[in-house]
């Protein structure tokens, strides 16, 4: 029953992409990440795979959609929109504001000449929150792809996020009314650099056209964002984030 049952879906699947012109990888799966930046505690998720491609517009789990608007020479460029997860202030988080879940909309540019490679960086701003919840942000990185043998395909990534004062406030902040609340010391935020992330992914094959995919990654706070109240009394400089997925390929 599995095996016919995955058949038909991924049969369904092929026949919707190619109908629609869309090729790459679309699943499913879990991670293990932090409950919000400041590391306060940990949860499991449930989360979607997406890396799809229609012409010049991609929608990818990390990037969002975006729409390669100049795209010559290995150079894209154009804008995106992708989501910002919020937090819920509960648990030694109580008393803290609450952060609503906001889009990003901005810009991005990128360099990739081949498909295994590619650096970038993206400038945008948080709306849809509050007035002090919606700064700026952004982020500047690379990755590079490579055939480990057995059709085992590895990844490693480097990104640098930066984001404005008001943007860094809304996590890494303590007005007086929250520190009187909560206990934190209170703390204004500046902004800049906020985190260097590493990332080390795999994907290995399962069957034709079906993947599984693993990946961890290591976030080193960074900065005022390192130096928040929050950060120093609950939460952690260094954090860590592993997830798992199956994917299947459109051809």
């Amino acid at each position: 029953m599995f095996r016919i049952t995955c058949a038909a879906l991924a049969g369904l699947l092929s026949l919707s992409a190619q109908a629609a012109g869309i090729t790459g990888d679309v699943g499913a799966g879990v991670s293990y990440q932090p409950h919000d930046p400041t590391g306060s505690r940990y949860e499991t998720r449930p989360v979607p795979y997406l890396d799809l491609d229609w012409g010049n517009v991609s929608l990818s789990t990390d990037d969002g959609l975006t729409w390669s608007a100049l795209n010559t020479n290995g150079f894209t460029a154009g804008p995106y929109i992708n989501y910002l997860q919020g937090r819920t202030s509960n648990g030694e988080l109580q008393g803290l504001r609450n952060v609503s879940d906001m889009a990003e909309v901005g810009g991005f540019i990128q360099y990739a000449p081949a498909d295994f490679w590619r650096v970038y960086a993206q400038l945008g701003q948080a709306v849809g929150g509050g007035h002090s919840q919606s700064g700026a942000l952004g982020k500047v990185g690379g990755e590079l792809g490579y055939p480990l043998g057995g059709g085992i395909i590895g990844s490693s990534g480097l990104v640098a996020h930066f984001a404005d004062a008001r943007q860094t406030q809304t996590f890494f902040g303590v007005d007086d009314n929250e520190a009187a609340a909560t206990g934190f010391k209170a703390y204004n935020a500046s902004g800049g650099f906020q985190n260097v992330t590493l990332s080390q992914s795999f994907q290995f094959p399962l069957a034709p056209n079906w993947s599984l995919l693993t990946s961890a990654s290591w976030v080193h706070l960074v900065g005022s964002a390192a130096n928040s109240s929050i950060v120093k009394e609950t939460g952690d400089v260094n954090q860590g984030q592993v997830q798992t997925a199956i994917s299947y390929t459109f051809d």
